[in-house]
């Protein structure tokens, strides 16, 4: 088992690796064998303010640093992460459950996100802008916000905490990182671990593993953040941006989803099967991405469930460390029972299962369901893990309108022989993201990231992070004299 889990134990606050004070410990479990993996004391609310102070002090000098110099530590960060490959994968498969093709597929990611990072650093731009007043000059200049604070969800916890913490740090800000519960290590300490190796300056990034029942809304009302970044339910995202817009914060919320992938009757069948199983069944079904429902045009319906019925029965439930596995255990016994009630739910309101899967402790067996009533709730939310719903459609126009009935809007995918088709499908869809002839779980480091409706508020990645943790500011040169009304 990695060091990592009794080394990085601890808050990070101010340069220095630290006990928090707090009156009881976050125990972090293995969620596949149950073996406890780390005893954190958590962070109180004067560690909270410990963090956010050293992160404002430590960013004054990180904010007017060069770029070229700030970019150097994003360089060396790739080479700790190259260095330290199969220790990170060994986190992520122990604390999250991950098997080892979704570990290759979170560091991926991450490379690619600090590789953006690199580039990021040197990514904002001043302008000058026209003036309706003679002799006057506009210049508009790009500044750090000054204090993110970032908080990350446990299903993507490496992957989703640097998307924040490298760009921010990248253009010139300070950052505080509160980490899911369920994964301080890999979704917190071992991020700053490794930016501590890259020679990132003390107090600019701080790792504080806490709980809301300890702090409260400490976290999000601190007064030195200037914007907050989170990822999770749509329920807590509702909370976090009704308390940042009555403190005059900026909110960046990636929020939960119910993707739907659609199958029109020219697909390619045996295509569209491997793409909606993957779309479904990755990482447990555990990605706000993930297709919950799968719409199939209703005179391919048959073919199609049968080869996604086989497919889907091929895939291995087990150890994520064996590396056939391919689906673990979901993340805790709270999950593993909310996905069974759900299966049970579908039954009892009339649906069919074509594959029902057994829950033993937290591995959910895949589970797929056809003929759910339409008036369902269960074809609205999102499911969190490895239970699919197959619902038939008579053409485009009803498959639209069943994609779009939903409170969530961010992605989806529509497979078709014709791709125009398949773009004019996309532009009818209520979401951030959209994809023809793929699956529906994408991330690009250039491409805006984020939804619509309930799946939150703004887009990360490329220059919509420039957006998101920079701020303008207007300065004017009147060259001569301005006349004055008085």
């Amino acid at each position: 088992m990695s060091s990592y889990f009794t080394d990085l134990a601890q808050q990070y606050i101010d340069g220095e690796w630290r006990p928090g004070t707090g009156s009881w410990d976050i125990i972090d479990f293995n969620p596949y064998d149950g073996e406890k993996l780390a005893s954190i004391t958590i962070a109180t609310v004067d560690e909270v303010d410990d963090a956010y102070r050293a992160a404002e002090r430590a960013q004054k000098k990180w904010g007017a640093t060069n770029a070229y110099a700030r970019r150097a530590v994003f360089e060396k960060a790739l080479a700790v992460i190259d260095e330290r490959e199969e220790e990170i994968t060994e986190v992520i498969i122990a604390e999250l459950g991950g098997t080892r093709l979704k570990a290759a597929f979170e560091l991926h990611l991450v490379r690619e996100f600090l590789r953006e990072s690199v580039q990021l650093a040197l990514r904002p731009e001043g302008k000058i802008i026209p003036s309706p007043v003679d002799g006057k000059e506009n210049r508009l200049y790009r500044a750090p916000v000054g204090v993110v604070g970032v908080i990350s969800p446990f299903n993507f916890p490496f992957l989703l905490s640097v998307k924040s913490v490298a760009p921010a740090l990248a253009l010139g800000n300070g950052v505080v990182l509160k980490p899911h519960q369920n994964t301080p290590i890999a979704g917190g300490s071992l991020v700053a671990k490794i930016f501590e190796e890259a020679g990132l300056p003390g107090g600019l990034l701080n790792v504080v593993i806490t709980d809301i029942a300890e702090i409260g809304d400490a976290f999000i009302e601190h007064p030195v953040p200037k914007v907050i970044s989170f990822t999770g339910s749509d329920k807590v995202g509702r909370h976090v941006a009704t308390v940042c817009a009555a403190n005059f914060k900026r909110s960046v919320l990636e929020l939960g989803g119910n993707s739907a992938l659609v199958v029109l009757e020219d697909a390619d069948i045996d295509y569209a099967v491997d793409a909606a199983v993957f779309s479904r069944f990755v990482h447990q079904g555990q990605v706000c991405m993930a297709a919950n429902r799968v719409l199939v045009d209703r005179s391919i319906e048959a073919e199609f469930t049968e080869k996604f019925v086989a497919k889907v029965r091929t895939l291995k439930t087990g150890d994520p460390r064996d590396p056939q596995t391919v689906i673990g255990p979901v993340i805790n016994s709270s999950q593993a029972d909310a996905l069974s009630g759900v299966v049970e739910q579908a039954i009892t309101e009339g649906a069919t299962a074509l594959l029902h899967g057994t829950t033993t402790d937290n591995l959910v067996e895949p589970s797929v369901l056809t003929g759910v009533p339409a008036e369902s709730d269960l074809l609205r939310q999102e499911v969190f893990g490895p239970v699919v719903f197959l619902v038939p459609f008579d053409g485009e126009e009803e498959a639209v309108r069943i994609v779009n009935d939903t409170p969530y809007g961010l992605s989806g995918a529509v497979h078709t022989a014709d791709i125009e088709r398949g773009v004019n499908f996309a532009k009818q869809i209520d979401t951030g993201m959209f994809h023809v002839n793929d699956g529906t779980v994408h991330d690009e480091p250039l491409v805006p990231f984020g939804g619509e409706k309930h799946s939150g508020i703004g887009r990360l990645n490329g220059e919509t992070t420039v957006d998101a943790f920079t701020t303008t500011k207007w300065i004017s040169v009147q060259h001569g004299r301005s006349r004055f009304p008085f």
